[in-house]
């Protein structure tokens, strides 16, 4: 099965190395988390995979193609995308924000898409959890209730790749477990899911597979388990599993 995204690449970021030549794909149906250190360069790669960070070196694909030889409508309808940095420069209703998932099929706001295009904006909201929030301006939610505003506009693009950085951040227990039982369900219906996640747990228990990443390099590409091996947290994570759960410093 071809990769629906794949990059092998370097990028440098205001003169030093943030990515060394990290390598990884994604295939269809996959749910692929990416984790590592503060500063291991997850967010800069899921950014360079979509085109939003410059390559200094390889090259970036998203259905077969460079991602640098796509139009911005022609990316919008390969990969969604979920920012870590959720916040909004203007005052937007709920539907609306979930309804720019559409952008790149139809670019207009809730009420004036087409039937089709609503209905998956209704489905969106529901499944995000934030259905009772549709008619509400975003800037009257609270952080969690933003993130899953956020979630509905990436559900709502029915993009092949969906990219999520830190999805269940702000959110309650309950809604950071429904958050990735739908990137898990993203990924059993055949979108290829990538997720830059901090919580260990979560990406064991979530992904079929974990990339670790370690000042921009990939120091794991693996099952969970092998992955995340007492080795690796021990010399990437500089800590220890406990046997009752949780970690404890080396």
């Amino acid at each position: 099965m071809s990769a629906a995204a794949l990059i092998s690449a370097s990028v440098v970021l205001a003169g030093r190395p943030a990515l060394d030549a990290v390598s990884f794909s994604v295939a269809p149906g996959a749910f692929v988390a990416l984790t590592g250190p503060n500063g291991a360069g997850k967010s800069t790669a899921i950014r360079a995979l979509l085109g939003l960070v410059p390559l200094s070196a390889g090259q970036a694909l998203l259905g077969g193609d460079p991602v640098g030889a796509l139009s911005p409508s022609q990316r919008g309808r390969r990969a969604a995308w979920l920012a870590q940095d959720r916040s909004s420069a203007w005052a937007i209703r709920v539907k609306d924000l979930a309804a720019l998932g559409r952008f790149a099929w139809s670019g207009a706001p809730y009420e004036r898409l087409a039937d089709a295009d609503r209905t998956i904006v209704d489905e969106a909201l529901a499944r995000a959890g934030a259905a009772g929030l549709a008619d509400r301006p975003l800037g009257a939610l609270s952080g969690g209730e933003q993130a899953r505003a956020h979630l509905a506009r990436a559900l709502a693009a029915r993009a092949p790749v969906l990219a999520v950085d830190e999805p269940a951040a702000a959110l309650d227990l309950r809604h950071q477990h429904e958050a990735m039982a739908v990137l898990r369900a993203e990924a059993d219906s055949g979108v290829a899911v990538i997720a830059a996640l901090h919580d260990l747990g979560a990406a064991a228990r979530w992904a079929d597979r974990v990339i670790v990443l370690d000042q921009g390099r990939v120091a794991a590409d693996a099952a969970p388990q092998t992955a995340l091996s007492a080795d690796l947290l021990a010399r990437v994570f500089g800590v220890r599993r406990r046997a009752e759960g949780g970690y404890d410093p080396v």
